[in-house]
């Protein structure tokens, strides 16, 4: 996309997706804020952990990672009669306002074309990880359920911020950190619209691309 073409969809994304309330640090904190007093109450729940209920956090980090890319991949970059709301909050207009040669964002209202909207959240936290925490209270233990809840809701915070770090101005103090340069450089090929729809689907680390063969190197493949 040209110049003139973001900055054309930014101002049309500001004028008809942005409120004139909108607060993009009260939209971070709440965020951040819930996903914190969830993970707190997970762990103030726990009792007498056994050695084995311990893999339920490294097991639920890499369901989440596999999730995060299947539904990358999937709807939000492939129109669904179910979910083109996603894909069009996805595909037609985050990979408009952002590109892989204007990837940060001017102002924290900008947030808004970054982070999910706060109703996904607890989408996420009610139909996700309350079912299947409640399965897993049932068909293993407390413990197993409460660390389930624990790692889901900091792999979605993990996700967002991650995310918002990768749209930061590269040489303020976060975009300036190590990791988080690196894992730019893999969000932002993804950001080319060549690319978009067949590389570097993982947003956090990209453990499902190198799995499943969609890591782009930059060398052509």
């Amino acid at each position: 996309m040209s110049v003139e073409s973001v900055a054309r969809a930014r101002e049309d994304f500001r004028e008809t997706r942005i409120p004139r309330h909108y607060s993009g640090y009260a939209h971070l904190a709440t965020i951040f804020g819930f996903s914190i007093l969830v993970a707190a109450a997970c762990v103030a729940m726990l009792e007498d952990v056994k050695p084995t209920e311990w893999l339920t956090i490294p097991l639920t980090f890499l369901y989440c990672n596999l999730s995060e890319y299947l539904g990358h991949r999937g709807p939000m970059h492939h129109k669904t009669r179910l979910l083109g709301g996603i894909f069009q909050r996805h595909t037609v207009e985050h990979h408009s306002f952002f590109t892989d040669e204007a990837i940060s964002f001017d102002s924290p209202r900008d947030y808004r074309a970054v982070l999910f909207p706060p109703i996904l959240l607890l989408f996420f936290f009610g139909f996700f990880a309350v079912p299947v925490g409640a399965i897993l209270y049932y068909l293993a233990s407390p413990n197993v359920c409460f660390l389930f809840v624990f790692t889901a809701i900091l792999y979605y915070l993990n996700y967002e911020l991650f995310h918002f770090s990768y749209h930061v101005d590269p040489q303020s103090r976060l975009g300036r950190l190590r990791l988080i340069r690196r894992l730019r450089e893999h969000h932002v090929a993804h950001h080319n619209k060549t690319l978009m729809s067949h590389h570097n689907f993982n947003i956090t680390y990209p453990i499902c691309d190198r799995l499943f063969g969609t890591l782009y190197r930059g060398d052509g493949r």
